[in-house]
């Protein structure tokens, strides 16, 4: 009997960096299948990873028998200053309501609420709408000139892409921007021995803050726009970040996802 052939599971939500992967899945003879429903579906045999955003990729996951792989979400507040360009804080959002200063905000791993500045902890949402112990980043604020997403695999950035300049959408790939040794240069840092540990499979965004290069954030390999990187070596991170959670690697449990509460 053959072997059935894996298949890329996709959310309902159609995005560009979806079409990109579905049509990657299919040069390389994998199939691909958008979800219609926010749960798994009946017989998900055949899926063998999947690209979505947190919320949806939380309600099927599990049913697909998926492991998702995920930076620890203290990671960006354990990075030495000089990586990171400004003083980062992992901390609870209850503690977070009680700043009388402006900061910049946010989820580590989540969209649970916006990630911004805010003029203090007063702006963020209350008890009714966030548990008390959700983790949040409290950190400084600073203006990222130039930022760009970068692509890994076992330590090794396979594809990037420059996302944004001044705040605005400017996307071009790596290879044809002029600061790409530069980029590498400084990304490389972040996987050298004794560095915080991160999972196989990641998403790592940095930049430059007046003229110095800076840690922005790490996302998820599963759930993270590709901008002008290329497709296929996306995909080569999608598959890793997400798959049959019987084939995690080893020094990869660690980073795996937990899945903590309820989704419609």
């Amino acid at each position: 009997m053959p072997t059935p052939v894996r298949t890329l599971a996709l959310s309902p939500r159609a995005t560009a960096t979806g079409h990109a992967l579905a049509a990657a899945a299919r040069r390389r003879g994998l199939g691909c299948a958008s979800l219609r429903q926010w749960r798994a579906p009946e017989r998900p045999h055949t899926i063998g990873s999947l690209y979505a955003g947190p919320l949806f990729a939380d309600a099927v996951a599990d049913g697909l028998g998926l492991g998702l792989l995920e930076p620890p979400m203290d990671w960006l507040a354990t990075l030495p200053y000089e990586l990171t360009g400004r003083h980062i804080e992992c901390t609870t959002v209850a503690r977070a309501r009680t700043l009388r200063r402006p900061a910049f905000v946010k989820p580590p791993n989540d969209k649970g609420f916006p990630a911004r500045v805010y003029p203090d902890g007063s702006g963020l949402p209350g008890p009714d709408a966030v548990d008390d112990d959700t983790p949040v980043l409290v950190s400084d604020i600073v203006s990222f000139t130039a930022e760009y997403r970068l692509f890994v695999l076992d330590g090794e950035i396979v594809t990037g892409s420059r996302y944004a300049v001044r705040g605005e959408l400017d996307v071009v790939r790596l290879e044809r921007d002029p600061l790409q040794e530069e980029v590498l240069g400084f990304a490389s840092q972040l996987f050298a021995p004794g560095a915080p540990p991160l999972p196989s499979a990641v998403v790592v965004d940095v930049g430059t803050v007046d003229g110095r290069w800076a840690v922005v954030e790490a996302n998820h390999g599963w759930a993270s726009g590709q901008y002008a990187c290329d497709s296929d070596a996306v995909l080569d991170v999608v598959l890793r970040a997400a798959c049959p959670a019987a084939e995690v690697r080893p020094r990869d449990t660690r980073f795996l996802r937990q899945v903590t509460r309820a989704v419609r």
